[in-house]
């Protein structure tokens, strides 16, 4: 590894709107905890985490952004370079799922000659369905329009949060690899790899007790 102690170094970005439970996503993940206490990021933070996957060292820089409309000026340069988004909405507002579109073409604005992996995250599931007003069913329809899996979690419970990050950083791993292979094959560009996620749509890593498994794929 070259005196490296990992084998792929890859940007991730967390976007969504402001109060989805972002940094409490990233929190869980890095350092795995959780507070209570809602404070708004300023600006962009990050945090790093390497993953084993499928017998290589993958280096993750994970990026939060702040969601709330002053702040979108400076989140627009931290777009480049990066290889997956993570777009999070609330599960019990319908107004932060409603803004996925504009979310999603943020993305595609921002990194229009790149081929960036994404997933879609239904944040604060935390097992109060009396709170959840945007349906998994809904949801689901949604991803599936748009090609691109989603999850269902909480940062709270600490449920299908390492699932949804381990997935996204495969799907990054894989567009990669395939890419290259293109670049080998087509090395004048004519056999570029189109933008599309492979993987289908999963929304859930595991079930909670007494749940039966919410986990679907689809071949893509």
């Amino acid at each position: 590894m070259s005196g490296r102690d990992y084998d792929h170094l890859f940007k991730l970005l967390i976007i969504g709107d402001s109060g989805v439970g972002k940094s409490s996503l990233l929190l869980r993940f890095a350092d795995n905890s959780f507070t209570g206490n809602y404070i708004t990021t300023i600006g962009v933070d990050f945090k790093i985490r390497t993953l084993e996957v499928n017998g290589e060292r993958v280096k993750l820089q994970i990026w939060d952004t702040a969601g709330q409309e002053r702040f979108r000026t400076i989140t627009a340069t931290y777009y480049r370079g990066t290889h997956g988004v993570i777009v999070v909405y609330d599960v019990s507002n319908g107004e932060s799922f409603a803004n996925v579109k504009r979310w999603l073409h943020e993305i595609d604005q921002n990194c229009s000659s790149e081929v960036v992996s994404r997933v879609l995250v239904g944040n604060k599931n935390d097992g109060d369905t009396a709170k959840k007003v945007v349906l998994t069913e809904d949801a689901k329809r949604f991803s599936d329009q748009m090609g691109i899996r989603l999850f269902e979690t909480s940062a709270k419970e600490n449920f299908n949060v390492e699932e949804m990050f381990k997935s996204l950083t495969e799907l990054v791993l894989k567009s990669k690899k395939e890419a290259a292979l293109s670049e080998s094959s087509y090395p004048y560009g004519n056999g570029a790899s189109s933008g599309g996620v492979a993987g289908g749509i999963k929304i859930g890593g595991k079930s909670r007790p007494g749940h039966k498994s919410q986990t679907q794929k689809r071949s893509g």
